[in-house]
């Protein structure tokens, strides 16, 4: 028996799998985002590690043995402090939270942001834990003199559980990792004024992930025997690529969730060239991520959009609906939903990929006395599907493309993706990706190879929306760079 546990952004899942690699048991809850000021989002820490006691405790209720591994992933950046004891100092300053806004806009002034970029392929956003930090030495240096460690929610909860103080490579990444060394480049910690907070970066475990035991009073807490072996990583998005089968280079996936993340393996961990023939010849491209993964050989990029189903969520809440009815909305408004066209920039903190611009907002266009809900929830969906297919251009994806998430659970959203990029979708028939991934990965550390299968069907586009959506999305990136000049004067 194994058990995955991903700690998401607002739900926390525990499955517990057998060793063929079948759903044994499953449970997730709820986890709460705060807003205690204009712009900013925090965590409660001894809320999220008590969430993860809650889930791992009721699978493990269910099994008819103790698990033989419990294999940790979840959400990445933001800034989550402890002292020496695991203690949180301060509430997790989320990756959605924007009080280090002006911060991103100087280091973008300033040189700093492209310094990053150049050495880490990454470009910082306020959500980053370089920026949040900067932020909270400036705001609050006395909490983090009390803290010990500035790490991301993985860390945490890896500490809580083991007392071991680590961070996988993937979660280290960004923004502070030298992508070939992987390890810290002081050059960036300094970059970023934050070489007298050096110490508080946990060291980074680069290939295999960290994995300690699980200690006596976790245990209790768990209902796990001490000494479970516990390992932490990698964090959710590489841990879903692995769980959707997603292993070679120039292969994608998208994550249809909370964010909207679009990721390709890479063999080549060099900055990217913008081809947009508007930026000088030999810029680089200033948006997403650039992941370390436990292969050495290996390294994913990343963009992952703020928002993806939140955004959605939203709109369905404005209009008095529900999910439930997010089929029968797509089926009633016909391919450009009467003219209704989305920009679908819904964080308060701005977007990061494909661009990174804290001052982006959403809007809607086209809109009249005649325009229906069901165009509403279309023009949105359509304007999420052009932004997969904006990032994904400008992550470099040649290969196959899988799709997991809540969202690809709505086969008639995932048709919509499908048309929108104009290729063939393997859709993961694997409820919890994550989670699976975390297994198989630690599994594969350990020097197993567990021949577990990634069950998937396959979307095909369809021909007759080909010419519609191609135009379509050339408006789409027109209306964008019309909406970032107007951003900008605002």
């Amino acid at each position: 028996m194994y058990i995955g546990v991903d700690i998401g952004t607002s739900l926390t899942k525990a499955v517990a799998y057998g060793p063929g690699g079948d759903q044994v048991a499953v449970h997730s809850v709820p986890t709460q985002l705060a807003y205690p000021a204009e712009g900013q989002v925090e965590q409660d820490i001894d809320a999220v590690v008590e969430s993860v006691a809650d889930v791992v405790r009721a699978v493990s209720a269910e099994l008819p043995s103790p698990p033989a591994l419990l294999a940790l992933t979840g959400q990445g950046d933001g800034c989550w402090l402890h002292d020496e004891q695991g203690r949180a100092v301060r509430p997790a300053v989320s990756w959605l939270d924007a009080r280090a806004s002006d911060i991103v806009r100087r280091w973008d002034d300033d040189g700093t942001a492209d310094l990053i970029l150049s050495r880490n392929g990454g470009m910082v956003f306020p959500g980053a834990s370089a920026a949040i930090l900067a932020a909270l030495d400036r705001d609050e240096p006395a909490v983090l003199d009390r803290a010990s460690t500035a790490t991301h929610c993985l860390g945490v909860v890896f500490h809580r559980l083991t007392g071991a103080r680590e961070i996988d490579v993937s979660d280290a990444s960004y923004p502070f990792l030298d992508p070939r060394r992987r390890d810290y480049d002081e050059a960036i910690v300094r970059a970023c004024g934050l070489e007298h907070r050096r110490d508080l970066l946990p060291p980074v475990t680069a290939a295999g992930g960290p994995v300690a035991e699980l200690t006596a009073g976790a245990a209790e807490s768990l209902g796990v025997p001490a000494g479970t072996p516990v390992s932490a990583g990698p964090y959710d998005l590489l841990a879903s690529a692995r769980g959707s089968g997603v292993v070679a280079p120039g292969d994608g996936l998208l994550i249809v969730g909370t964010t909207l993340s679009c990721q390709v393996i890479t063999d080549d961990p060099s900055p990217i060239v913008d081809t947009d023939p508007s930026v000088e010849e030999n810029a680089l491209l200033r948006a997403g991520l650039l992941l370390g993964m436990w292969d050495d050989a290996l390294w994913m990029r990343a963009m992952p959009a703020m928002v993806g189903t939140a955004s959605l969520g939203w709109l369905l809440d404005a209009i008095g609906s529900s999910v439930d009815e997010l089929g029968g909305f797509l089926d009633a408004s016909p391919p450009g939903a009467r003219g209704v066209r989305v920009l679908p920039y819904w964080s308060a903190s701005g977007e990061r990929a494909p661009f990174v611009d804290s001052s982006a907002r959403g809007r809607f266009d086209g809109l009249h006395l005649g325009t229906s809900r069901s165009d509403l929830v279309r023009g949105l969906c359509e304007g999420l599907a052009f932004a997969a297919r904006h990032c994904f251009d400008a992550a470099g994806l040649t290969g196959r493309l899988a799709v997991c998430g809540g969202g690809a659970q709505s086969a008639e959203w995932t048709q919509l993706f499908a048309d929108v990029l104009g290729r063939p979708l393997e859709v993961v028939d694997i409820a919890q990706a994550g989670a699976y991934g975390a297994v198989l990965s630690a599994l594969e550390a350990q020097g197993q190879a567990p021949d577990w299968p990634v069950p998937r069907h396959v979307v095909e586009p369809g021909e007759g929306n080909r010419q519609l959506y191609d135009d379509a999305f050339a408006d789409y990136l027109n209306r964008v760079t019309s909406a970032r000049e107007s951003w900008r004067a605002l």
